[in-house]
């Protein structure tokens, strides 16, 4: 095939970087960030907030616009649950098993939603078995939290990424800075992680080039600003994100399933709109794989990375994958390059349609994300 999808290229810096090396920073050991010696430290996650949007948008975020923004790479695919969980980690996809936003559980024959569907057949710490960041800071007696909406609290998602940490929930945007804010205030040695989902949300209703979303990003500035003029001595806070975003009208929404050739075979559609996880058959082989690959490159090449599991997972775009994940990854990968989105006509609910900002594949908007350093991380 023509169009592979491309090589990971190890040694940039990840969003897998980020709370390992906040940890090295509260034990006063060097690391990859090169962050200093802290007391505390705060990573604010904005959902959605991708290093392109910020840039264009740098005028309604002055205050993050105006220190400087290191570059970071999410994972992929880029979608919350699996970024989320490189981040509170520090492994890849292929290792902590969410590889996706709607996956297959083989063992029951079923599509999971990573965020939202858990249940008794998917316990948490069984389908992510990798220890949080923060388990291994309780190890040097470092005391975690997370700041995010109370609805959060006790969903299977939480239990999975955030073990370890102390959940404090916060509904509105001021409350959860308020509420780090008392975290700090008691001059114990703290990781804070505070999740911000407001843009995400105004970007896949209205977009992200919307008003709304821009009202919702000059909201986040603000907050940040006024957080950081109070942070006490030797705390440094990071600001970063899961993944950027990209608008895509409605007349650009591509219905696979007219096409019957492009569906042939294939028993599960999972993923997300921008990169699709297409499940075969039980007991599709290798060449099934390629034949089915080959039909999507050869309709949608021009304008899509496709690629057979086998040659996503040799190309390293979910890192290290543990065996019992392999079946969670597409048998056929197809991930948008164009201004396009991927839909199935069949279903009854047709409501995603209605979306206007997207990610989950791997163009720069959706994957480069902005490392904003301040108080005591501040250069």
């Amino acid at each position: 095939m023509a169009t592979m999808l491309p090589t990971e290229k190890p040694g940039a810096r990840s969003l897998a970087d980020v709370l390992p090396n906040s940890v090295s920073a509260l034990a006063g050991e060097s690391n990859a960030l090169d962050l200093p010696a802290v007391h505390s430290v705060v990573v604010i996650v904005v959902d959605g907030l991708g290093r392109s949007q910020l840039s264009a948008r740098a005028g309604h975020a002055r205050f993050l616009a105006a220190r400087p923004r290191d570059p970071i790479t999410s994972v992929f695919p880029t979608t919350t649950a699996a970024a989320l969980a490189t981040l509170t980690t520090g492994v890849s996809p292929g290792q902590h098993g969410l590889v996706g936003y709607r996956t297959l559980d083989a063992a029951n024959d079923r599509l999971v939603n990573q965020l939202t569907g858990w249940d008794d057949k998917m316990v948490p710490d069984v389908w992510q078995p990798e220890p949080t960041v923060f388990e291994r800071a309780a190890a040097g007696s470092i005391r975690s939290f997370a700041v995010g909406p109370a609805k959060f609290r006790s969903s299977g998602f939480t239990k999975a990424v955030l073990r370890g940490a102390d959940y404090r929930s916060a509904n509105s945007l001021s409350d959860r800075f308020a509420a780090a804010s008392k975290i700090l205030s008691t001059g114990e040695p703290s990781l804070t992680y505070l999740y911000i989902p407001e843009l995400d949300k105004a970007s896949h209703q209205y977009g992200w080039e919307s008003d709304q979303w821009l009202g919702a990003l000059e909201a986040v500035d603000a907050e940040v600003q006024s957080f950081a003029r109070t942070l006490p001595p030797r705390v440094g806070v990071l600001v970063t994100a899961d993944h950027g975003s990209v608008d895509v009208p409605q007349h650009s929404q591509v219905l696979f399933d007219q096409a019957p050739e492009l569906v042939t075979g294939v028993r599960h559609v999972g993923g997300e709109p921008r990169c699709l996880h297409l499940y075969l058959e039980p007991g599709a082989t290798d060449a099934d794989r390629l034949a089915l690959a080959t039909v999507w490159e050869q309709s949608e090449g021009e304008r899509s990375w496709v690629a057979s599991r086998q040659d996503a997972v040799a190309n390293g775009l979910f890192g290290t994958v543990r065996p019992e994940v392999l079946s969670r990854i597409g048998d056929v990968i197809v991930a948008a390059r164009k201004r396009i989105v991927y839909y199935d006509s069949r279903p009854t609910d047709q409501t995603a349609r209605s979306m206007i900002g997207q990610h989950g594949s791997l163009t720069a908007d959706e994957r480069i994300v902005p490392l904003v350093r301040l108080g005591a991380f501040e250069r």
